[in-house]
């Protein structure tokens, strides 16, 4: 907790009477230390004021006070220009102290502007976030596999995955605050309301769509690149950095525990080391919970909308009827015609033969009436009619299942088809039907989507995992690749193909030899 604790006037100048002031004279000077300007005058501090909008009359006493209370709390120094030439005794008390951010006022400075940041920004979870941190750590895993790369690749990619990975645990951690601050608010504005729970709700399932095979690509390649060595990575990393020699060696040291640390966080998100369930899984679970907690808001919603009142808003209402009645017989009269006796709704009911009942005769002595006991929950009597025809679905049943035997069989023909047994040339195959060129064009496009190993080789899999192409480029001077079908003529590349289905060919396509 040693490196948590603030010092305790480091952000002093947020709050009292000149806090806006406190504020705007450090935005001015760290707008000039971006245009490399490190020491203001007190003219140069005033310019860059009106530069940034503030507008307001400032005096110079009270422009060298806020600046004297900025010095007295470590966030300004305060140095004499003894290289400039004065020619009067005004020009040398205006001109010969010059300002200058400290260390701890560019930390404060940067605190303050980072957290008007998280106050206007909103978080988001981004797919493509995913897939960049799979596309850094293939670009790594090439990179280390050739020595002949230079170093300043390998910082640079590395810093880019780093940022990848800071960007997404960043944007989590926020969206997920403003996922469970809206599970729990309640809009005034009903259709409002609706329509933005309605919109996370897809923007949920769009992004859980395909997260676990993101994840399992991340976790692969991380350990490809581990399969060069981590302590590698991080001393050509070091190398390419190209620190300044003034830092020593404890910021080299530094640098490195620093590159290790955010390393153990990567792979706590998809490859943990102790084998436990990687942090990626828990935001899956988390927004499917979510899923399901806005469906069920926005059904409840939808409820409130079909029904003019709710049982709890009548049970409110009648809570202040009773708190209002003057006496006790009115609360039991209130009770008695809430809970109680209700309109007799089976009145009309008759006996079965009229004619036997008089009709001077009273209702004692009259013979009882059978009274249906949904008269009383629903206000309605039974009424018995013909049973509905229960549709026959055994011949739709039989279609489906015939349909999907069907598919099948025709999926593993075409795989059976493609199995290569070994490496062949794409020419190879030389006629295909429609459906199965469509299958291998499917493959080809997953394989050359995939990065490339140090030899070349591109190597993808179906969605399901049971299919796996290894693609090599073709060699020099060779023929473009023709494949006839039923539908036309398919050219291209005449690449190096090797395909494994389940149960497939146990030796090579006999006519064709790679090379």
């Amino acid at each position: 907790m040693e490196a948590m604790r603030v010092p305790p006037e480091m952000f002093r100048f947020t709050s009292g009477e000149r806090a806006e002031l406190y504020v705007a004279i450090l935005h001015a000077f760290g707008e000039a230390n971006e245009r490399l300007e490190t020491a203001l005058g007190l003219d140069d501090v005033r310019a860059r004021l009106r530069s940034i909008g503030w507008l307001d009359p400032l005096e110079d006493k009270d422009l060298t006070e806020a600046l004297g209370s900025l010095r007295d709390w470590r966030l300004l120094d305060v140095t004499q220009n003894h290289a400039e030439n004065y020619r009067t005794a005004d020009e040398y008390e205006r001109r010969n102290l010059q300002y200058s951010l400290t260390r701890r006022g560019e930390a404060a400075l940067a605190g303050v502007v980072h957290a008007m940041g998280v106050l206007a920004s909103t978080g988001a979870l981004q797919t493509a976030v995913l897939d960049a941190i799979a596309d850094r750590l293939g670009e790594l895993a090439v990179l280390l596999g050739d020595p002949a790369v230079p170093d300043r690749r390998v910082f640079s990619t590395l810093v880019e995955l780093e940022g990848h990975l800071e960007a997404l645990r960043g944007n989590t951690k926020q969206f997920n605050g403003e996922l469970q601050r809206l599970l729990r608010a309640e809009g005034a504005d009903q259709d409002t309301f609706r329509e933005v729970k309605a919109a996370t709700v897809a923007y949920l399932q769009e992004f859980t769509t395909n997260l676990e095979q993101r994840s399992r690509a991340i976790a692969d390649r991380i350990e490809r690149v581990e399969g060069h060595g981590v302590a590698l990575l991080h001393h050509r990393a070091l190398v390419g950095a190209e620190l300044p020699p003034t830092a020593g060696e404890d910021a080299h040291i530094a640098w490195s525990q620093l590159r290790q640390a955010r390393w153990e966080g990567l792979r706590a998100w998809f490859l943990p080391v102790d084998g436990g369930p990687p942090r990626v899984q828990q935001l899956f679970v988390v927004a499917r919970r979510a899923i399901i907690a806005l469906l069920q808001v926005l059904d409840r919603i939808s409820e409130s909308r079909r029904r003019s009142t709710s049982a709890a808003a009548d049970f409110r209402e009648l809570a202040r009827w009773f708190a209002a009645a003057p006496s006790d017989d009115d609360l039991h009269l209130l009770w008695s015609t809430a809970f109680g006796l209700g309109s007799a709704r089976h009145a009309h009911l008759g006996h079965p033969d009229p004619e036997l009942v008089a009709s001077t005769a009273r209702w004692a002595d009259a013979p009882p009436v059978e009274v249906s006991a949904l008269l009383r929950s629903a206000g309605r009597t039974e009424r018995f009619s013909r049973t509905g025809r229960v549709r026959d679905v055994a011949a739709v049943k039989a279609e489906r299942a015939r349909r999907a035997r069907e598919e099948r069989a025709a999926l593993k023909d075409a795989w059976d088809r493609l199995d290569t047994g070994g490496g062949i040339r794409l020419s190879g195959f030389g006629r295909l039907d429609h459906e199965v060129l469509e299958r291998l064009l499917d493959l080809l496009g997953r394989a050359l989507a995939a990065a490339p190993d140090p030899h070349g080789a591109r190597r993808a899999t179906t969605g399901d995992g049971r299919v796996e192409i290894l693609l090599r480029p073709p060699g020099a001077h060779r023929a473009p690749a023709v494949i006839r079908t039923p539908r036309g003529v398919f050219t291209g590349p005449d690449y190096d193909v090797e395909i494994r289905a389940p149960g497939g060919r146990a030796a090579r396509r006999p006519g064709e030899a790679t090379g």
